[in-house]
């Protein structure tokens, strides 16, 4: 497997970022990591491993991307504003840098997000806000309500990284919706050991895309299915089927 790391600065966060590329093939997924975690996570879990036969087969190409949410999700004891204005930076700097990288480094323009975890909230967001540069999602036990970590504090950019918020507030005329129903959105969660409250933003999202007729798969596992590697390592290569 042709594998390939870097280290770029990055202009939106002021400080270099780390990434990796696996593979070749002409459609990319996007990986965003766990809450605080980092790019090697992701093959460190062996979720790399379970991949391999869509990477070697070429029919994906895996970029896997760092995360600022120490500084923005995380630490919920500091002001909320600038934990807020934290993300919205990594937002543009994974809109407005990591996307053009990737069109040059992988030749391509056709990218889907995913992520485990804080990951899928990623994942999912990202699409959501800018379907015009992802073309789907697999999103594995995220949390899709900001609530969860600005439980006492709403302002324009929380809501603007809040699904269940802002596309319950989307006309059903918005341009965005239209997009959305060609997009391919596949959001799982399992209903075992600490898969609360991410059941109910999956439910809730299920509820949202339906009002508006967008056609995403929200689809739970059972019960004993719950929030940590060995399922999202069964869960992936099952989704990658229907996205490749």
């Amino acid at each position: 497997m042709n594998t390939s790391y870097y280290k770029e600065y990055s202009y939106n966060l002021n400080r270099d970022m780390e990434f990796k590329t696996y593979g070749w093939g002409r459609r990319v997924m996007l990986v965003f990591p766990c809450q605080n975690g980092r790019f090697f996570d992701y093959e460190d879990h062996g979720m790399i491993e379970v991949a391999a036969p869509y990477i070697d087969s070429g029919r994906i190409q895996v970029v896997c991307v760092d995360s600022v949410d120490a500084e923005s999700w995380s630490p919920m004891d500091r002001d909320p504003r600038q934990r807020i204005e934290t993300q919205e930076a990594y937002f543009h700097y994974i809109t407005d840098e990591m996307v053009p990288r990737i069109h040059e480094l992988c030749h391509t323009n056709d990218i889907f997000t995913t992520g485990n975890s804080m990951g899928a909230t990623h994942a999912l967001n990202f699409l959501l806000r800018r379907p015009d540069l992802f073309s789907g999602c697999i999103a594995l036990s995220g949390a899709y309500n900001a609530r969860l970590f600005f439980p006492d504090y709403m302002d324009d950019l929380v809501y603007a990284n809040s699904p269940v918020d802002y596309i319950e507030g989307m006309p059903y005329d918005h341009p965005y919706v239209e997009m959305y129903r060609h997009r391919d959105i596949i959001i799982c969660c399992g209903r075992g050991a600490w898969e609360y409250p991410m059941q109910d933003d999956a439910e809730r999202m299920k509820e949202l895309f339906a009002y508006k007729n967008i056609p995403a798969w929200v689809d739970f596992w059972g019960t004993d299915v719950c929030h940590d590697w060995p399922w999202w390592r069964r869960q992936l290569p099952y989704y990658l089927n229907y996205m490749c």
